[in-house]
């Protein structure tokens, strides 16, 4: 009996570490995903982009991509990038190359800026359509729910028929 009891304990630990494995993110790279959006797909895309030295970026990381709930939906749903704001490799798209500038602590990375709207805070998170066109930059952490609205808002296309005051009132009825 305690030799069975061992083999369900030690097979239940083997299908929980399958299931957290396969819910883990896979982040592509800015050109993966140039990629697959020109190929087509009915996903969105999610662009993170973070500095290497950027407290707030490894705090997101950990708390709020890896909710279980947002991790859920944002792989269901996005095709998930990383870009490294400061990254000294350029990187063509649409036929512009896009690099580094600047120098010492005033560098940053031409498509980092173009994305944000020049916004360079981080970390800023940027949605898209299926079709690779920006939504939206949203700047600063977020914990995972408040993450998780926004990111259902854009997600499934809630901002086509509805403002976000018109979305954030469904998420808060007020008697």
């Amino acid at each position: 009996m305690n030799r069975l009891l061992f083999f369900l304990v030690i097979s239940a630990i083997g299908l929980s570490a399958v299931n957290a494995q396969e819910q883990s993110i896979k982040w592509l790279s800015f050109e993966e995903a140039a990629a697959i959006a020109e190929k087509g797909t009915s996903k969105k895309f999610f662009i993170d982009v973070y500095t290497d030295w950027c407290g707030w970026c490894k705090k997101m990381d950990k708390e709020t991509f890896n909710d279980p709930k947002v991790k859920a939906y944002m792989l269901k749903n996005y095709h998930m990038v990383k870009l490294d704001a400061e990254q000294s490799e350029p990187i063509t798209y649409k036929g512009e190359t896009y690099e580094l500038v600047g120098s010492g602590r005033s560098t940053y990375h031409e498509l980092a800026y173009a994305l944000t709207q020049g916004n360079l805070s981080y970390p800023t998170v940027v949605f898209m359509t299926e079709r690779f066109e920006v939504l939206s930059p949203l700047a600063g952490f977020y914990p995972a729910d408040p993450f998780l609205q926004i990111a259902t808002y854009f997600g499934d296309s809630l901002y086509e028929t509805m403002t976000w005051q018109d979305y954030e009132a469904t998420l808060n009825p007020t008697d």
